[in-house]
């Protein structure tokens, strides 16, 4: 349970103006270490994932391909949550490199960046956990708040639920389509048409990549196309849970928030700001766990700055700490066992009216 304290239009202006001031702050001090920082995690990435589906290619020998299959699921979550998701909320466009373009980036997943970059930067960062508004509330399988009118196929969730975090890259490349709009007859065939093509094209690439282009190359080297298949599966299945988990713990947990749609009516720049705060959860843990969350352990200042350079969250976070204890506002931290524990719970509660 939530314990905040109401805020005064002129607390909430206050608030906001702190808050803007620390990122103002960052934004002036961003420069070559932040540079630095991401051309590593672009050439990590590059280095798990070649060398991955190398050792793939040598076959069955237990070392190599248990060693690929790791090394090309971390490479594949490296770019997914460090690289692909901070470049494309443009947390890097100072750089001037086109290769680091939020708006040019293509990430190695099922779903097309485009629709990424409407759903999930626009749509959700805008309207965080306000009901009717924000799609990833539940992303229309899964009731995690009383506050989500029932109805009966939640009794399944845990199902619904178990499918999606398996499948997640499709979870989220479907989520655009937006396909439950055209079956309601809200959405016509002649729009639908234009993102299923960009859908289809984008999915098509994926798995012409990791399941036909290098088992291909396993048999034209004279080794195992069955070794190469598998082990592009289980990356991809890796990467699926572990961004799954992040995310859901991301937004979740015991102590998020929901908001009604009124929430938005004249709503100021600090009460923007408090809707980040109380909608969104971090995870505690050293600097691995943050950086392959792509900092997404992070996920209250990420919520705040999306598009400040997502290595500067820690630091960011011992100020926003403090500050929303002045205001009274809880600050959701904790384990990454604990918060997605609470996130189970409500799953399983909340499947029942």
């Amino acid at each position: 349970m939530r314990h905040d304290r109401q805020l005064t239009a002129a607390e909430l202006d206050s608030f906001g103006a702190e808050l803007d001031a620390l990122r103002q702050r960052t934004l002036d001090d961003l420069g070559e270490p932040d540079a630095r920082y991401i051309r590593r995690i672009r050439a990590a990435v590059r280095l798990c994932c070649w060398s991955g589906r190398a050792l793939l290619l040598l076959g069955w020998f237990p070392p190599t391909w248990l060693l690929g299959v790791a090394l090309l699921g971390l490479g594949k979550i490296l770019e997914n949550m460090e690289l692909g998701h901070n470049v494309m909320h443009g947390q890097y466009d100072w750089m001037n490199d086109p290769e680091l373009r939020g708006t040019r980036y293509e990430w190695d997943i099922a779903g097309p960046a485009d629709f990424w970059r409407h759903t999930h930067n626009h749509i959700h960062h805008s309207y965080t956990n306000v009901l009717g508004k924000d799609d990833d509330v539940g992303y229309g399988l899964v009731r995690l708040f009383p506050e989500q009118r029932w109805k009966p196929f939640y009794r399944w969730q845990p199902l619904w639920v178990t499918l999606q975090a398996l499948l997640f890259q499709y979870s989220v490349a479907v989520q655009h389509l937006r396909l439950d709009q055209y079956v309601k007859g809200r959405m016509s065939r002649a729009e639908l048409r234009p993102l299923l093509r960009q859908f289809n094209a984008k999915l098509l690439r994926q798995s012409v990549k990791d399941y036909l282009a290098f088992p291909l190359l396993a048999l034209l080297l004279g080794t195992s196309a069955a070794a190469v298949l598998v082990g592009n599966l289980l990356a991809n299945l890796i990467r699926n849970l572990w961004t799954f988990t992040v995310i859901f713990c991301g937004h979740f947990t015991e102590r998020a928030a929901v908001f009604p749609p009124s929430v938005l009516e004249g709503e100021s720049r600090g009460h923007w700001y408090l809707r980040q705060l109380r909608g969104s959860s971090n995870l505690t843990g050293g600097p691995l766990l943050h950086i392959l969350t792509g900092n997404l352990s992070h996920q209250i200042e990420h919520h705040l700055f999306p598009d400040l350079p997502a290595r500067r969250y820690a630091e960011l976070a011992v100020e926003v700490r403090e500050i929303a204890a002045r205001y009274g506002q809880v600050y959701n931290s904790g384990r990454l066992s604990r918060q997605f524990g609470t996130v189970l719970r409500r799953i399983w509660k909340y499947r029942l009216a």
